[in-house]
């Protein structure tokens, strides 16, 4: 099985019908307030790097990355099919998008989670993120975790 990671705008059908599963999936586990995922719209509006991961030829995944100056990247949107997780499909995407923001010059990569997204919170320890206090707009919720990379130059 061959993965290929694609950037890919936001709006394209593929990649809409992950941002809506995505939205499915965490829609029942948290209230509106502790959803920070953009829209397709704000995704287009924000200048997000947008990325679509592809296993033989199927929409299995996908991942942003909002740059912030040369401050920090802020990963937005990641998903992974269930069907198509356990196969390496999420660090394949996190490790583009660090490699996305090395390359723009930004060395620092941040995120927030929820803390019902166990496979995910894994996956970022794993990759070297540490916790941090909130970032940016996110205020304090006890259903939020943010996290931090330095990558290393």
């Amino acid at each position: 099985m061959a993965a290929v990671i694609v950037e890919e705008r936001p709006d394209t059908v593929d990649a809409m019908q992950l941002i809506e599963e995505l939205e499915n999936h965490l829609a029942p586990l948290y209230p509106t307030e502790s959803r920070h995922g953009f829209s397709v719209d704000k995704l287009l509006r924000e200048g997000v790097a947008f990325f679509v991961t592809r296993q033989d030829g199927i929409p299995a995944g996908c991942g942003g990355v909002k740059l912030f100056g040369r401050d920090y990247g802020e990963v937005k949107r990641m998903y992974v099919r269930p069907q198509f997780r356990g196969f390496g499909l999420g660090k394949l995407m996190l490790n583009h998008l660090c490699e996305y923001c090395g390359q723009q010059g930004v060395h620092v990569v941040r995120l927030e989670t929820g803390i019902y997204q166990l496979e995910a919170i894994q996956l970022y320890e794993r990759a070297g993120f540490q916790r941090i206090p909130p970032f940016g707009n996110y205020r304090e919720d006890p259903l939020s975790i943010c996290y931090e990379k330095r990558l290393t130059v």
